[in-house]
């Protein structure tokens, strides 16, 4: 089967699952993107065909997450959250399917300037790479710090990057003396599934479980459904004002090019700078949620290309959450030293293979969002169950740990996801900082205290 048409398989079946997860409401990025991505890889697809679903899958799941947002005025993912106070206006106007089709055609627009715009800037850092290979350990300890600093819990995220380095390099000096080998995906799983693991634990636990207790089931109106177009495809250019259509492109563009920042927040000032230039709230309201959709869409395109094409180490929040596996997924992808999709790809297949999964995204996820938006949230509100997709991430979770070190990789999958997972939901260190802690561990137990 020739590579083409692997890579298409691959990005439809990230478009197809990633568009149904997208309409569950509450889906954390990393927590299901992590799991999917690796499992791909370690069932052996091709590095081009792992791209290719790793694109889909992005395009796919904030297009789709714009459906509980603006509908049901709940954020899809962590990156809906700045969009849901512009959605409840929409809604408060009666008007959610307008905030629908702002949000998705402003998506569709930003991941295709995304991909040329990281692929250039990407292979124009590259001249840079063998510096920051030569120094990736002091490098990750000082994003460490800056991604702590900006991060929701601040001060005590940069406070707690030596505790946590600690803990991360005594459960790797613990798991290589039980296996005589250092272990990487299961400590990514951990980080990954901490927030939905702690739920569990607040769950089963007599004084925390009252913080998360609802005396009665939530309800949620949905709008009726309408269509003012024709066909099964809408024109997204059309969905769109002039005045959309170039702030979207504007801001995806400066978007793309600031790859250290974190998504939420470069989502959150685009939207308030293009916001505090329009007038009116119908038209501040739409025009702030198709930029800031977009940038959703721009913000994890290029965090995930750039650091891919120029260094091939992960030094972007993307690339430390949601990304991480196309870095680090041993025994077929390191970082140290680097062996991924840096080493495997070209700039050209990073184009042409994300065109790929961006176009069958596109194909698939945005007329499905368009035309079905409503009923699907009702099948999902009223089958799917919350509590059901949390055990299959975590089940996935353990089929990959085992994969990895049998129980061992278990054990320390759920050890660090209750100790990651509490960091977050309690203190407010993101896995952002969480990813970013374990790739500096070393250098920084090595530099302190000389192991």
């Amino acid at each position: 089967m020739s590579l083409l048409l692997t890579a298409f398989l691959f990005a439809l079946i990230g478009a197809i699952v990633f568009s149904l997860i997208g309409l569950i409401s509450g889906t954390d990025e990393t927590a299901i993107m992590v799991p999917l991505t690796l499992l791909v890889i370690l069932l052996g697809a091709p590095p081009v065909a792992v791209f290719s679903f790793f694109m889909a899958a992005v395009l796919a799941k904030h297009l789709t997450h714009a459906v509980p947002t603006a509908l049901m005025g709940i954020p899809g993912d962590t990156t809906a959250v700045p969009l849901v106070d512009h959605a409840n206006t929409l809604r408060r106007m009666g008007m959610p399917h307008v905030a629908l089709r702002k949000m998705i055609s402003g998506g569709i627009i930003g991941a295709f300037i995304a991909l040329p715009t990281a692929v250039l800037l990407g292979q124009f850092l590259g001249q840079f790479a063998d510096f920051f290979k030569s120094s990736a350990g002091i490098i990750f300890t000082l994003a460490a710090i800056l991604i702590a600093y900006f991060s929701k819990g601040r001060w005590v995220s940069v406070l707690m990057i030596i505790p946590f380095a600690f803990f991360i390099k005594s459960l790797d000096l613990m798991s290589f003396t039980l296996l005589e080998k250092h272990l990487s995906i299961s400590f990514f799983l951990g980080i990954a599934v901490g927030p939905m693991f702690s739920d569990i634990l607040f769950a089963t636990s007599a004084s925390a479980k009252r913080s998360i207790e609802r005396s009665k089931p939530k309800e949620y109106n949905l709008a009726p459904e309408t269509k003012a177009w024709k066909g099964y495809f809408p024109n997204p250019f059309k969905i769109l004002t002039n005045r959309q259509k170039f702030f979207t492109a504007i801001t995806t563009f400066i978007s793309s090019l600031t790859f250290v920042f974190s998504p939420v927040g470069m989502t959150s000032l685009m939207g308030e700078i293009v916001g505090s230039r329009t007038k009116g709230a119908y038209k501040k309201s739409t025009t702030s949620l198709t930029v800031m959709n977009g940038v959703t869409e721009s913000t994890y395109i290029a965090e995930a290309i750039i650091p891919l094409i120029a260094f091939g180490i992960p030094l972007s929040p993307v690339a430390l959450g949601p990304a991480s596996p196309l870095f680090n997924a041993p025994p077929v992808f390191t970082v140290d030293p680097v062996n991924n999709l840096h080493t495997y790809m070209t700039s050209w297949d990073f184009f042409i293979y994300g065109l790929i999964g961006l176009v069958v995204a596109s194909l698939i996820a945005y007329p499905f969002s368009m035309n079905y938006a409503r009923k699907a949230s009702v099948i999902v509100m009223k089958f799917v169950s919350q509590e059901a997709i949390v055990a299959m991430f975590l089940g996935l979770a353990c089929l990959l740990a085992f994969h990895e070190a049998q129980f061992v990789g278990i054990a320390l999958t759920f050890t660090v996801a209750a100790v990651g997972g509490l960091l977050n939901r309690i203190l407010g260190i993101g896995a952002g900082v969480q990813f970013m802690v374990f790739y500096a561990s070393a250098w920084i137990m090595a530099t302190l205290f000389g192991f």
